[in-house]
């Protein structure tokens, strides 16, 4: 089955090029200015990349970050990576997540992404040992 992510890069425009690396707009955004960062070569393990490749990955990142401030005035970001199935990663090909986020975005902040576990996410309501 092809890769949806190599097509999108093959067919462009992409968000950003960063060589190495490139920026799509996530598909389902979480939140106004989500995207996704990269890498150009078919990778699915995020943690399997070569240096270079996370190289370009965090320099598009930053670049991103400064566009979306300056485009949706972000107030923050989470920045997210899932490896393997079991994390929840769909798309068999490595990619981060850059979601800004917005004050007021939702209720408590606090936690991040410790939500994906969303029973053990609040570890400042957990009893004191």
């Amino acid at each position: 089955m092809p890769c949806p992510f190599c097509e999108l890069i093959a067919r462009g425009p992409v968000e950003l090029d960063g060589g190495a690396a490139v920026a799509i707009v996530d598909a389902f955004p979480l939140n106004p200015g989500h995207v996704l960062v990269l890498p150009r070569r078919h990778e699915p393990n995020f943690l399997a990349l070569q240096p270079e490749e996370l190289e370009a990955v965090a320099k598009v990142a930053r670049t991103l970050v400064q566009r979306i401030e300056g485009a949706y005035h972000a107030d923050g970001f989470n920045l997210g990576v899932n490896v393997g199935h079991a994390a929840g990663q769909t798309i068999d090909h490595a990619h981060l997540h850059l979601i800004p986020r917005y004050r007021g975005d939702v209720p408590d902040p606090r936690g991040g992404i410790r939500w994906i576990i969303p029973a053990r996410a609040p570890y400042w309501q957990a009893p004191k040992s």
